[in-house]
Parts: structure tokens; C-alpha cells; sequence
């Protein structure tokens, strides 16, 4: 499996052709939540007062996402931003604030990010959670952050992510831990929250 990195930290990451030429910014990060995959990324100039681009930049343009760079063939991957947005909306429109809950009901928490796989797989493997108090007790004031796996299926209903109940039975407190857990690494699996 490829390294994973969360949506919110792709954003202001460089967009750069394979012949060091630097394309963009990314600025948001376009998603198909039901299909768990990244579809796009909309984009920003790379100057400090530059805006939004009417160019996005859709998954099948991106050679590979990388931990410093989203690497492109070419500028001439680029489409019109509103047609690559028109099926699909960004990550921060559509899922994050999202409340995620399992097949049987309970209350898991609310989406604060979205787990992404880089490289060429581009897969959302799971997400960063604000624990409900149900699902993680402790203060309101700190609620408990964790990463929760997507599981075999996911599905979308409005404003919620259902996730199967066995997704949510064992899960991390920080990104490296999420990683081993989701890589199957003997050791790396957090038994259920009390």
C-alpha cells in the first residue's frame, strides 16, 4: 500500500509536471464519496495573491500523488473546473461536518478529514473523526479524535457516511498507527473503545 496522508494536507501542495515545470496549487480535494475515490482537485495559482483556476485537475491526469507533490504528465490534463465539479463535490462541501454512523445505528462522530491513499491508487481508506461521547467517552470540551476505517462498504445518505459495524471495532489515535492498522502490521490493532 501506498503512503497515506489526510485531504486537508493536500491542500497548497504544488501540482508539478514530470519536467519540473510547476503547474498550480491544490486547492480543494474532489471526491466520490460512495466510491471511495479521488476524482479530481481543484486548483489555485501559485502566486501569493493568485485565486482559484477555472482548470481542475482530474485523477486520470495525475501520473502520482506524492508526499510533496501531486505529479502530472502535463499541463494539458487540465479541464474546465465547473465540469469536473458538476457530478461531484469537494471534499470540504460534501464530507467533511458529515456524521458517521454504522449499519446498526450507533453514533461514531463527525468527519474532520478524509484518509487518502497516494501514489496511483488514490482510494479513501478512512477518515478522521471527533468521536461521538457514545463511541469514545470523555469530556465534551476534548472530544477524542481517532482515525476509523472505511471498511468494505460505505455508503452515503444525505449528510451521513454509514460504515459496517466491524469497520469501526478497532481504530487509531494518530496517522502512523492508522496506517499499520489498515497495512494488517501484527501489533497495530487498537481494540475497541471502551
Amino acid at each position: 500500500m501506498n503512503e497515506l496522508m489526510t485531504a486537508r494536507s493536500l491542500t497548497t501542495r504544488p501540482v508539478v509536471t514530470l519536467g519540473g515545470d510547476a503547474v498550480a496549487h491544490v486547492k480543494d480535494t474532489v471526491c466520490d464519496a460512495a466510491a471511495a475515490r479521488i476524482t479530481g482537485f481543484t486548483l489555485t495559482g501559485r502566486g501569493l495573491l493568485s485565486g482559484p483556476l477555472k482548470e481542475g485537475l482530474p485523477w486520470s491526469a495525475v501520473y502520482a500523488l506524492g508526499h510533496d507533490a501531486v505529479m502530472v504528465r502535463g499541463r494539458q490534463g487540465l479541464v474546465s473546473a465547473a465540469a469536473m465539479t458538476a457530478h461531484q463535490q469537494t471534499v470540504r462541501a460534501r464530507v467533511l461536518g458529515a456524521r458517521v454512523v454504522t449499519e446498526a445505528g450507533t453514533e461514531v462522530g463527525t468527519v474532520l478529514d478524509v484518509v487518502v491513499e497516494g501514489g496511483t491508487g488514490g482510494r479513501v481508506v478512512g477518515f478522521r473523526v471527533a468521536a461521538s461521547r457514545g463511541f469514545a467517552p470523555g469530556p465534551t470540551r476534548h472530544r477524542r479524535r481517532v482515525y476509523v476505517p472505511r471498511g468494505g462498504t460505505l455508503e452515503v445518505a444525505g449528510r451521513a457516511l454509514v460504515l459496517p459495524g466491524e469497520a469501526v471495532r478497532h481504530v487509531a489515535d494518530d496517522l502512523s498507527g492508522f496506517t499499520a492498522l489498515v497495512c494488517g502490521v501484527p501489533g497495530a490493532r487498537r481494540g475497541p473503545l471502551p
